[in-house]
């Protein structure tokens, strides 16, 4: 199954446009940071909406937004001016979520610590650690003379014999 899931920032503004068929279809582009390091600049990417998807991506979605978006990974080959052809890859929304605007930085991720650690209350003093609670032990009552039953089943009938079934003989092939 072919499923991407991408934190981006729009930087172009979506464009929408219809198919011949009447078929509203959205444009745009996004980037995201495709490393650790600084220095890399952000990776772009071709994302393309369909249908209510598309309108509702050009009403809602503009540049600078900062989106979670899922769809389909596609590689597509574009004709260039210069005589060669240049693949390209584009992501076919199939969902797409807000997260806030802003850029984002390429910076290494900051340590794994909670923003709201401040308004957190303090962790309580001297409480115990948590320990099942213990089964008492239950005294076994032994039965004071009683004997023990036995098993005095009989079958009414008596069982027949086995008899297989005769297996067919492999080699035996009729035409």
């Amino acid at each position: 199954m072919n499923s991407c899931v991408l934190l981006a920032e729009i930087i172009q503004e979506p464009q929408l446009r219809y198919t011949s068929d009447n078929l509203a279809v959205t444009e745009m582009l996004v980037q995201f940071p495709n490393s650790q390091k600084p220095e890399d600049p952000p990776a772009t990417l071709k994302v393309v909406g369909w249908g209510n998807l598309a309108t509702e991506i050009q009403q809602n979605y503009h540049q600078g937004d900062r989106v979670i978006i899922a769809g389909r990974l596609g590689m597509h080959t574009v004709e260039r001016q210069e005589g060669f052809k240049e693949k390209r890859a584009e992501l076919t929304v199939q969902q797409i979520q807000s997260v806030g605007s802003g850029s984002f930085t390429t910076s290494p991720a900051p340590a794994r610590t909670p923003a709201v650690t401040e308004t957190l209350p303090p962790p309580p003093v001297n409480v115990p650690s948590y320990e099942p609670p213990r089964s008492t032990p239950t005294p076994v009552a032994t039965p004071v003379n009683v004997s023990p039953q036995v098993n005095t089943y009989e079958p009414t009938t008596k069982p027949s014999s086995y008899q297989p079934a005769e297996e067919p003989d492999p080699d035996d092939i009729p035409f």
